[in-house]
This record gives C-alpha cells, structure tokens and sequence, in this order.
C-alpha cells in the first residue's frame, strides 16, 4: 500500500485505547506492526499526555517505533509531556517537539487517527 503523507497518527494513552497496561502495549505494537508490514505510513505521529511513555527508554513499542521513524514518519514528543513526567531525558526515539509543532502537524494532515 502507499505511503499516506497527509495522515497523522495520536497517541495520547500508555499504550492504545483503554485497558490494561498489558494490552494497551500489546494492542499500539500490533497497529504499528501492521502499518510497518503493510507500509501504510503516516506523515507523523504525535505523542502527548501519557502517550510519551511510548518514546522512552524500556517502551515496548521502541522497536516498532524506531522501524517507522527509519522509513521517514516524523514522531514528535511533547515536550511539556516530557517534562511534566520526567522523562525529557530518557527519550529514546523521535524529536521533543512543542504544542506548536504537534498542532502543526495536525493542522497540515488530511486525516488524523487518533488512538
């Protein structure tokens, strides 16, 4: 499938929707999964609130992660997120980005799925 460069991707949870740790984690690693084998790549995917723990160090979704950001999807990490949980130093993947840049790349998008 083709690349959908006008498609930005939210993540706003610990994981993807709401439900356990567990299966939240289970759940965003098999969507990312899924978009990297069938290169349905977004233009970006924004991280805010909780959903910054997936861009630090131990997330259980780096993998994925670091695979999308190598094929050009631009992840952008709140910076006030980072900040507000102490983890602006164990990011792993992606850029620290400002609510600026994060409404930015919704505001750009043609569609904006969020998780």
């Amino acid at each position: 499938m083709a690349d959908h460069p006008s498609t930005v991707v939210v993540v706003t949870h610990d994981g993807m929707g709401s439900a356990t740790a567990p299966l939240q984690h289970r759940l965003l690693k098999n969507y990312l999964t899924l978009l990297l084998e069938n290169e349905m790549l977004p233009q970006a995917i924004c991280f805010y609130g909780e959903g910054v723990r997936m861009v630090i160090d131990g997330s259980p979704v780096l993998e994925e992660l670091q695979a999308l950001a190598e094929k050009g999807v631009y992840l952008i990490a709140c910076e006030t997120c980072l900040n507000y949980y102490d983890y602006l130093d164990r990011r792993a993947v992606g850029i620290v980005g400002s609510m600026a840049d994060i409404v930015e790349a919704q505001w750009r998008a043609e569609k904006v799925i969020t998780l």
